[in-house]
C-alpha cells in the first residue's frame, strides 16, 4: 500500500476514545470487568449444556451453547485490542493486523446472522411442524446447521476484505475508531476507488437483507400459528421464548442496520463508535440473559447439575 509521496504504509493508528488519562483509566476499568463478565456467562452456559446430558441433546441448547463460543471470539476480537489502546497512548496497529481484525470482526458479525437465522428456524420447526421437529432437527443435523453457519459466515467477508486491501492509501493513515472498520479504511484509500465500495455494499446488503427477511418471515409465521393454538398455557409460554429471541434479533439487527444501512450513518465518527460499541461489546454480555439465564430448563439443568456436586462432596 503507497503514500502519495511514495512510502508504503506499514501501520495505522486508531484514535480510540480519545479523551483524558483519567477518561481513559476509567474506561479501561469499565471495560476490563464487562469483558470478564461475559466471559464468564458465556463459558456457564457452554460448561452447562456440556455438562447436562438433556440440554446437550436439544437442538436449541446446541445451537445457545455455539451461539455463546461464538460471543466469546466477538469480544475477544475487539476488547482486548481496545483495552490495549486505552492503556497505551499510540494506538498503533500493523497493516496486515488491521486488516485480520476487520476480517474476523465481520465474519463473526455475518456468522451471527446466521446463528439468528437457524435459531428463528428451529423455533419455527418446533411450534409450526411439531411432529417432525425431532426428525428434522436431530443432534446431526443440528451440528451440520452450526457448521454451515462458521463457513458461510467466514467465507462472507473474504471478497470485501480482499478488494480493500488492494487499494492503493494516500494518507494520512489515522483510523477515527477503536477497531478497523470498512468506512473509515476507505476513507483513506486513494481515488479512484473503482467499483470496490459499490461491491462492498452489495455483499453488505445481500447478507444482511437476506437474513432480516428470513428472521421476519420465520417468526412471523411462528406468531401467526401461535395466536391460533387452543391452548392457552403453552401459548403463553412459547411467547415467552419467542419474545427472548426477537429481543436479541432487535437489538443486534438493529444496531447493525443503523451502522451500515441507514445513508450517512457512517459519516459520524461518535455515533458509530457507539453502535460499533453497541453491538460488539454491549450485546454479547446482554444475549446470555435474555437468552439463556433466564430460561426455565437452564435453571432446571443448574439445579441438576448444583445437586450433583453436592452428592460428589458428600
Amino acid at each position: 500500500m503507497m503514500l502519495a509521496n511514495g512510502t508504503s504504509i506499514q501501520e495505522f493508528v486508531l484514535l480510540g476514545f480519545g479523551g483524558g488519562q483519567k477518561k481513559r483509566f476509567l474506561l479501561l476499568i469499565f471495560f476490563t470487568i464487562l469483558y470478564m463478565l461475559t466471559l464468564a456467562e458465556n463459558i456457564s452456559i457452554i460448561t452447562l449444556v456440556f455438562l447436562d446430558t438433556h440440554l446437550a441433546q436439544l437442538p436449541m441448547y446446541i445451537l445457545l451453547s455455539n451461539f455463546s463460543w461464538l460471543e466469546i471470539c466477538y469480544v475477544t476480537t475487539t476488547v482486548p485490542r481496545m483495552l490495549f489502546d486505552l492503556a497505551s497512548p499510540h494506538g498503533i496497529i500493523s497493516f496486515h493486523a488491521c486488516f485480520l481484525q476487520f476480517y474476523i470482526v465481520f465474519s463473526l458479525g455475518t456468522t451471527e446472522f446466521f446463528f439468528l437465522s437457524a435459531m428463528a428456524f428451529d423455533r419455527y420447526l418446533a411450534i409450526c411442524h411439531p411432529l417432525r421437529y425431532s426428525q428434522i432437527m436431530s443432534p446431526n443435523s443440528c451440528y451440520c446447521l452450526v457448521a454451515a453457519c462458521w463457513v458461510i459466515g467466514f467465507l462472507g467477508y473474504i471478497i470485501p476484505v480482499t478488494l480493500i486491501s488492494k487499494l492503493s492509501f494516500c494518507g494520512p493513515n489515522i483510523i477515527d475508531h477503536f477497531v478497523c472498520d470498512p468506512g473509515p479504511i476507505l476513507s483513506l484509500a486513494c481515488p479512484p476507488l473503482g467499483n470496490v465500495p459499490f461491491l462492498c455494499q452489495i455483499v453488505v446488503h445481500a447478507l444482511f437483507l437476506g437474513n432480516v427477511i428470513f428472521v421476519i418471515l420465520s417468526y412471523g409465521i411462528v406468531i401467526f400459528t401461535l395466536m391460533k393454538t387452543a391452548n392457552q398455557g403453552n401459548c403463553s409460554k412459547a411467547f415467552s421464548t419467542i419474545s427472548m429471541h426477537l429481543l436479541v434479533v432487535a437489538l443486534f439487527y438493529g444496531s447493525v442496520g443503523g451502522m451500515y444501512l441507514i445513508p450517512g450513518g457512517e459519516s459520524q465518527a461518535e455515533l458509530t463508535k457507539a453502535i460499533t460499541l453497541f453491538y460488539s461489546v454491549i450485546t454479547p454480555f446482554i444475549n446470555p440473559l435474555i437468552y439463556s439465564l433466564r430460561n426455565d430448563q437452564v435453571k432446571e439443568a443448574l439445579g441438576r447439575l448444583l445437586r450433583r456436586r453436592v452428592r460428589l462432596l458428600k
